[in-house]
This record gives structure tokens, sequence and C-alpha cells, in this order.
């Protein structure tokens, strides 16, 4: 296990920061505007966003790569009674995804993986033509230097791999660093 594996793990044994068991304003939002279909959630954490996809009628499926994660995940989607499919996967790679999806989630999964062409290249494999991808990440404070943030260099590689912005809405996350919501569609 690499060392970005073993430190997500490890925040799983109390409550990391980004795990705040409510889900967000834009995803209830995009749910009231959408029928139901399948969706995916990349970097599902504990599971919270797949019970609220799941009880507005869809078909969810999440992984996540730390397992503590999708452990707790598991246990509190059958608490919650409710159907999904959850396990671990790259999302580089994403070896066990099977079928396509209308919406693809990720809270803050893209803007901390390195190779991002990667992800977009799996991302758009699973998207459905015209399926939606709600994404939401921070922004790097320091462009300069690699390191977790989205920068403007990076965003302008979605449109490369099909995907047409159809709203980014900007503000901050509770650290107080710029971050941003963004809803593209496959072409």
């Amino acid at each position: 296990m690499n060392f970005r594996k073993l430190k997500f793990n490890r925040s799983y044994l109390g409550t990391p920061p980004w795990d705040t068991g409510i889900s967000p304003p834009e995803l209830y939002t995009f749910l009231e505007h959408h029928p139901p279909g399948r969706a995916l959630d990349i970097g599902c954490g504990t599971g919270t966003n797949i019970i609220t996809i799941a009880k507005a009628g869809w078909q969810v499926v999440g992984f996540d790569f730390a397992i503590l994660a999708v452990n707790i995940a598991k246990k509190k989607i059958r608490k919650a009674g409710v159907q999904a499919e959850i396990f671990t996967d790259d999302a580089t790679k994403m070896n066990h995804v099977k079928g396509t999806f209308d919406l693809i989630l990720d809270i803050g999964c893209f803007h901390g993986i390195q190779n991002k062409s990667e992800y977009l290249t799996q991302l758009t494999r699973v998207l459905n033509p015209n399926g939606f991808w709600l994404m939401y990440g921070f922004f790097n404070q320091t462009p300069a230097q690699p390191g977790p943030g989205l920068t403007e260099t990076q965003l302008n590689i979605i449109p490369t791999h099909g995907l047409t912005l159809i709203s980014r809405t900007d503000g901050y996350n509770n650290r107080e660093q710029p971050s941003a919501w963004f809803l593209h569609q496959l072409s």
C-alpha cells in the first residue's frame, strides 16, 4: 500500500475533515432537476452521498481507494436500507466499474489526482453520452508547486475529453480555500 492510501485509510480511523456526513445542496439540486438513472460516486468515502442518491430513486455504484471508508460505507448503506454496489478501486483505472452511468459524482477526488488525463479517459469511458459529471474541487493556492488542488491549466484539459461545461459555481470550502462546483455533460 502506498503512502497516500495508507494516509487516507488512517484518516478513517477517526472522522476526516472532508467527511461531513451531509450531502451538499448542489447534489440535491441536481437530483431535483434530473430523472433517476444510474449513478457512480467516485471517491465515495463513507457513503453519505450514495445513500442520498439511492433515496432519490437512482441505481447507485460507488468506490473509494480507502478500504476503511468502503467498509464504513457498506455498514451505513445497510443501516439506511438502500441498495447500492460499493467496492475499492482506483479512479485512474476503474477496473471494477461495470456498465455506464447517467451521473458521475466526484466530491474532492479529481482535484487530488496527479494523472488527471487518465482519470478523464476512464470517466468518459463509463459516462453515457449526454450524461453528467458533477464535480467539486478546491483550487491549488500555489499553482507553480505541484500538489492537490485544481489549476486553470488542468481544467482546460477537461473539454479535450468531450466534456462540455454546463455550470460553474465558485466559492470557498470549510477551510476558506477557493473551490468550485462544476457540472459537465458528455457530448
